[in-house]
């Protein structure tokens, strides 16, 4: 808990202020007591209830105050409220690496069922798009709140030819592209220029926090092998335009995928992921890193994905409910004190 004018706790203070004159008026009144001297005599006339009768209504009547303090300094609870709307960019690596065997069955079916739980797990108004990445950046699916499009986008990755190479900073220009799109009414953004641009980019805090989210959630299993952009450049873009980049580095350092070149020869090529770019990629960006070596670690990274975006930390003001605490109980104050003393605390 915080508070928004937390001077105006100084005026605690007064509490134990008035505690010591009421112990104080409390002593000036048993030195009157102390006059009758058959205490034996007194006890039975005095109600042994009639101590804490006597008590009751101050404390209340001290918690009203400390409340009304609490209530002038504006406390303020901090919790994690469900996002109302976002706008996801898909960026899946589609390149031959992906067919490699060491994430079972392949890296790209752990990443399909990976990705299609993950979309069923948004909430609905959230919308998504796809962008796949070989050689050169496709969309795939443009960004839409039908999630049955998005899982026949996700599907059809099994589809597509396995392009050569690996362009992640072309990939995270397109998925740039798209999401500003999507933000921006529709409006369509040159992707060349979105390519030239990245070198005078202007410092930029980011956008207002009570726009909707735009991020980007980024999966490869290579190093960058082509494209026109490189990984930190497309990453200076994303941080330029308020777009957090979440990666996640698919596959094992000893993954490799085979070619069999007739007459009994075999081609094997090591297809090991790049932890290091992609990690940099998500701190230039203010996104995350995961490490998946294997589908429960992808499937675990996801899901943390998906309750990172689909939540957002909030404030609310309990000024009014300290207020009525305050309230009530200067009202069992004042209550208490009429029945048993006739008057105020």
């Amino acid at each position: 808990m915080s508070a928004e004018r937390p001077l105006m706790l100084i005026a605690l203070v007064a509490i134990p202020v008035a505690l010591g004159l009421y112990a104080l008026a409390q002593r000036r009144r048993m030195r009157y007591a102390v006059r009758f001297t058959n205490l034996d005599v007194l006890a039975s006339v005095v109600s042994r209830s009639s101590v804490w009768r006597r008590r009751l209504p101050p404390l209340f009547f001290l918690l009203s105050l400390a409340a009304l303090v609490f209530a002038l300094a504006r406390p303020m609870v901090s919790y994690t409220a469900q996002r109302e709307d976002a706008t996801l960019i898909l960026a899946i690596d589609s390149s031959g690496s992906m067919f490699a065997e060491d994430v079972k069955p392949t890296r790209l079916e752990a990443a399909q069922t990976a990705v299609s739980t993950f979309v069923d797990g948004l909430p609905e108004k959230f919308r998504v798009g796809i962008v796949t990445f070989s050689g050169e950046a496709q969309v795939v699916t443009p960004v839409t709140s039908d999630r049955e499009l998005v899982r026949s986008g996700v599907e059809a990755l099994s589809y597509l030819y396995p392009g050569r190479g690996t362009a992640i900073g072309d990939a995270v220009a397109r998925s740039i592209e798209l999401g500003q799109g999507a933000t921006d009414g529709g409006r369509q953004v040159d992707p060349d220029a979105v390519l030239a641009s990245v070198r005078t980019v202007a410092e930029d805090e980011g956008p207002d926090s009570d726009d909707p989210l735009v991020a980007i959630l980024l999966l490869s299993d290579g190093a960058q092998t082509a494209g026109v952009l490189g990984p930190l450049d497309g990453a200076e873009q994303a941080r330029a335009a308020g777009i957090p980049v979440y990666t996640v580095a698919l596959g094992t350092p000893e993954g490799y995928i085979e070619r069999d070149l007739g007459l009994g020869q075999v081609f094997r090529r090591p297809v090991p992921p790049d932890p290091v770019t992609l990690s940099q990629i998500a701190e230039v960006t203010g996104g995350v890193f995961y490490d998946a070596f294997d589908a429960q670690a992808l499937k675990a990274a996801y899901a943390d994905l998906g309750s990172r975006v689909s939540r957002v930390p909030a404030e609310r003001e309990l000024t009014f409910a300290f207020i009525g605490a305050g309230a009530a109980l200067l009202l069992v104050a004042g209550v208490l004190g009429g029945l048993w003393f006739s008057r105020l605390p």
